[in-house]
């Protein structure tokens, strides 16, 4: 039988549990707040989640450049870890939008502002709501989650073929 909020618990030595991990500043995987590095292209709508130990610079690269066309523009945030990008020898380009100053930036003053973030917000927001359902996930299972969110996002529907494909047939 269950206890009701009210009653004491069973065991006066045993700790209540602890509801989320509110360290404070960004996530890494020692911390138990793995990071997932997004990424999706603005013609296609084709969209890519990999879960990451940390978002250190070398982290990132190594992601973004086996995820992304050798001459694509990258849209991010203010984020340093994308730095790289601005590099003369890279072939990716880098267009960036502080938050802390604004939403979206109009960088050719055509009043059309083209900078921006917003495509990848939203999907943040469906994936959190995916995971949400599961009222926390282990992080060693995390990136199994964010797999299966990314297959549906990415396929309206699940067809033999996709499913062949799949399997390796």
């Amino acid at each position: 039988m269950r206890g009701k909020k009210s009653d004491l618990h069973r065991n006066p030595d045993d700790p209540p549990r602890w509801r989320a991990n509110k360290a404070r500043g960004r996530g890494t995987y020692e911390n138990d707040r793995p990071p997932i590095l997004g990424m999706v292209g603005r013609e296609t709508g084709w969209a890519c989640f990999r879960v990451c130990l940390d978002t250190k610079e070398e982290t990132i690269r190594a992601t973004v450049a086996g995820e992304t066309a050798e001459e694509a523009c990258i849209f991010t945030d203010e984020n340093r870890s994308y730095l790289w990008l601005e590099n003369e020898k890279e072939s990716r380009t880098r267009k960036a939008v502080d938050h802390s100053e604004e939403w979206a930036e109009d960088q050719d003053g055509d009043g059309v502002r083209e900078v921006h973030v917003n495509t990848i917000e939203g999907i943040w927001t469906s994936l959190r709501n995916r995971l949400r359902r599961f009222r926390g996930v282990h992080k060693d299972h995390l990136s199994g989650y964010v797999a299966m969110f990314e297959l549906a996002f990415n396929h309206d529907e699940i067809t033999p073929a996709l499913l062949q494909r799949m399997c390796g047939v």
